[in-house]
């Protein structure tokens, strides 16, 4: 029997309560929008619902304004992986705003994608 095909549904996107990355619950939804007033701690992002993608594997990338390192070296994307544990699953992907703030606004694009296709995009622009 051919197994279900994996469906995929951005649920929200936008401004994020703080994000405990330890815990198994996802952030809240403050604001849904693509254009956001950013501060140190501002999380934004998107929640995406995954329906019977069990033991699939999900890559990321965030591309992001052009900030420096601790060595002075432009950061190149985040990128990342990460396997679907359940048929019924919600996948958070974003980052929150760190020190300093100027650096770090202009717009952030995350993709998500499922063997090598996007399934997933939002542009998310901090001002």
């Amino acid at each position: 029997m051919a197994k279900s095909k994996m469906t995929v549904e951005m649920y929200s996107y936008g401004e994020y309560s703080r994000w405990d990355r330890e815990s198994r619950d996802l952030p809240k939804l403050l604001d849904i929008t693509d254009r956001i007033k950013a501060d140190i701690g501002t999380e934004f992002g998107y929640i995406l619902k995954i329906k019977k993608g069990k033991g699939e594997r999900l890559t990321f990338r965030i591309d992001h304004p052009p900030f420096k390192d601790d060595d002075g070296k432009v950061r190149p994307p985040f990128e990342g992986e990460y396997y679907v544990n359940s048929n019924d699953f919600e996948f958070f992907l974003g980052d929150c705003v760190w020190e300093p703030l100027e650096d770090k606004l202009g717009k952030w694009t995350m993709t998500t994608y499922h063997n090598g296709k996007v399934i997933a995009e939002k542009t998310i622009t901090l001002v």
